[in-house]
């Protein structure tokens, strides 16, 4: 999937992946897709209700190796 900019949040606990993503959104423009890679199981969910609350698009997570990959579009 193609993405305009990137966070590596691996290693990171809660609530820090999000918080990174959140900086990372405000830097961007409408339409633009954010990549964002974390090791902490708990980001799978915060990730859901963060795309809920803020109103960003969710496009898709992954998990591999313990290792989730989550792909979200700015609102």
């Amino acid at each position: 999937m193609n993405f305009d900019k990137e966070v590596d949040a691996r290693g990171l606990n809660c609530p820090l992946p999000i918080l990174r993503a959140k900086k990372a959104l405000n830097d961007m423009a409408s339409g633009q897709v954010l990549k964002i890679l974390a090791t902490d199981p708990g980001s799978v969910k915060d990730f859901q209700a963060f795309a809920k609350q803020t109103g960003n698009d969710l496009l898709s997570q992954a998990e591999a190796e313990k290792e989730f990959t989550f792909f979200l579009k700015r609102k």
